[in-house]
């Protein structure tokens, strides 16, 4: 079940927040965590085991570290860490990495050992994240233990944020888990938030997607510079709305229930360097990898070697944690290089320059890298890298980029204003033009909201082109 269909909108929603609002409060963490096994089971009951073992396998190593703490028993609180951390990854790495892992094998040794095929569960990069996070923090003293098992199970599994994230740390809703206010306000700024993201997902992310379908499945050898170019911005925006739309909903939903998930994209296409880009974008996993892999490596503090090597390290997993292919691999690489590069001399030349030029220099490179992403295999990879740079006077455009462009020009437009703060710029002054008319201000507000959802609705019900694209993640 995903948050832009029709199923989710008008059957599970409301009855999910009808059943919640008319319990009694003590009740309600166990309606999240039941009505979340569902949300979880409609598309994937076969795995929905391996997310409740997780969550009681987790839950069994927080209340271990926590009582040996008690006991002082340093020993003791590692090994069960220890227990948590391993066999999260190992989950994870059974479900995601056996058949690249086989599949390698088979072609350095020659060997012919057949492929599990096993169908990746979705939301395992996050969920695993997430419950390990908790006893990592539990193990360091940064939250408190949880010891009421269906708590625990309802962050674990709490549907607004289990599929595609944003990566929710324990410590950061801990106190909302067991004493949460839901409030007219936040949840009048839940619905806002959610439909916001709802629009972007369905109304601008799957139609820019079906032009970067279109380009995709086109010859690339053939393909004209400039429709190469549309192609690559197509999939930039495509994956970018797609995404911080799903958060958007994601956390407009958190807030429907009292729950404040922080925020995870920050208008990223506005950088002017690599290095600010990624404190913009998918913010909670960089997070994740700050805080439980670059930090505990030892961060910037032991000299520069070691620094640049953690920097390299942390990318190289972020690639690995993105996917089961090479193309990851040398994405994580990819950025782990322009990192180092930037840490070394180019951040404070970026930064002497004019910022259209920084913003210039990151949209390139982010181009460049999508190439990496959106492509199954190095190969096509480079074939498509290679379009964008042959440029010759034959091969500029053709009658193809002039209908596509034509037919999708106006789209684009909004699509580059809308991954910008310009709106929010907008928005802002009509709140200051009329902040003493607030009839006014109400009345703007939910007719602009009110269309939002109708459109995204009538294309849902006309349209079956609807993907996510992190779910593969």
């Amino acid at each position: 079940m995903v948050f832009s269909s029709i199923l989710f909108l008008f059957y599970f929603l409301p009855f999910v927040l009808v059943l919640y609002f008319l319990a009694p409060k003590r009740y309600r963490n166990f309606i999240l965590f039941i009505s979340s096994l569902l949300f979880y089971s409609w598309g994937e009951p076969r795995y929905i085991w391996i997310m409740l073992f997780s969550t009681v396998l987790d839950y069994t190593c927080g209340r271990f570290i926590n009582y040996y703490r008690k006991i002082h028993r340093p020993n003791k609180m590692r090994f069960w860490l220890n227990i948590s951390i391993f066999s999260n990854l190992t989950l994870l790495s059974f479900f995601k990495y056996s058949d690249f892992i086989i599949s390698n094998i088979n072609n350095i040794w020659r060997t012919n050992i057949p492929l599990l095929n096993i169908a990746l569960p979705i939301g395992i990069s996050f969920y695993t994240f997430q419950t390990m996070s908790y006893t990592i923090d539990v193990y360091r003293g940064d939250t408190k233990v949880q010891n009421n098992i269906i708590s625990f199970g309802t962050y674990v599994t709490l549907f607004p944020q289990l599929i595609a994230g944003p990566i929710v740390r324990y410590q950061t809703i801990a106190e909302e888990i067991n004493s949460r206010v839901e409030s007219y306000v936040l949840f009048s700024e839940g619905i806002k938030r959610f439909i916001i993201g709802l629009g972007k997902k369905v109304l601008l992310a799957n139609n820019i997607g079906l032009l970067w379908k279109n380009i995709f499945h086109m010859d690339v050898e053939s393909l004209p510079v400039l429709t190469a170019w549309v192609g690559i911005f197509s999939f930039g925006f495509q994956i970018y709305f797609d995404f911080s739309g799903y958060s958007d909903m994601a956390i407009g939903l958190g807030k429907i229930f009292g729950f404040n998930f922080l925020e995870n994209f920050d208008y990223p296409y506005m950088s002017k360097s690599i290095t600010e880009f990624w404190r913009r974008w998918h913010i909670s996993l960089g997070t994740w990898f700050k805080e439980y892999v670059y930090i505990p490596l030892g961060g910037n503090r032991n000299g520069r070697y070691k620094h640049l090597r953690n920097i390299l390290i942390v990318w190289i997993l972020t690639g690995i944690w993105h996917g089961a292919s090479w193309n990851f691999v040398l994405w994580g690489l990819y950025f782990g290089m322009i990192l180092i590069i930037e840490k070394l001399f180019l951040l404070k030349l970026l930064q002497k320059m004019p910022q259209s030029i920084g913003r210039i220099y990151t949209i390139f490179l982010i181009l460049i890298s999508w190439t990496i992403f959106a492509f199954d295999n190095l190969t096509d990879s480079a074939k498509y890298i290679k379009a964008l740079l042959r440029i010759s006077k034959d091969n500029i455009y053709d009658n193809r980029f002039i209908y596509l462009f034509y037919t999708n020009g106006f789209l684009l437009l909004i699509l580059i204003l809308g991954s910008t703060n310009i709106p929010k710029k907008f928005w802002q002054s009509i709140y200051s033009r009329f902040k003493y008319k607030e009839n006014i201000l109400w009345a703007m507000e939910n007719i602009y909201l009110i269309i939002v959802f109708l459109l995204s609705t009538a294309y849902l019900v006309d349209q079956s082109y609807n993907p996510f694209l992190y779910f593969r993640f």
